[in-house]
């Protein structure tokens, strides 16, 4: 089982970013963090880097019910996609697969949770 689900598409980053962050929200997800990678690592490292972006998702019903079957699923919350542009002119996006990080946790009742999550984000990803 794959950790991510992931598509690649021709067009401009920023739109495609905005595309993105459109289909999050028809899925219910918030975006609480963005993460700009190549930014970080100019500041950081003075390394130039391609475009990367990271998005923390956050589907707050789903999440609420997560961490008050399991108190310390909020270490692998909120739900990352991330956005990379690629050397021919595409941009990859990417979200995390829920049911396989949560094999690492040991409480059933998250299962379902888990595939609730994986059918959203996978949506968003085929659908940008």
């Amino acid at each position: 089982m794959k950790y991510y689900f992931n598509r690649t598409i021709k067009g401009d980053f920023d739109k495609i970013m905005d595309r993105v962050r459109k289909e999050l929200e028809k899925e219910g997800f918030g975006v609480l963090t963005e993460i700009n990678v190549n930014e970080t690592f100019k500041k950081k490292l003075d390394v130039d880097f391609r475009r990367y972006h990271i998005l923390g998702a956050c589907n707050a019903p789903y999440a609420h019910k997560a961490i008050s079957n399991e108190d310390k699923i909020g270490t692998m919350l909120p739900c990352n996609v991330i956005l990379q542009q690629k050397d021919n002119g595409e941009v990859e996006v990417a979200a995390v697969n829920p049911v396989a990080s949560m094999q690492a946790v040991e409480n059933n009742e998250l299962n379902d949770v888990a595939m609730e999550i994986a059918k959203r984000l996978l949506r968003v990803v085929e659908n940008v």
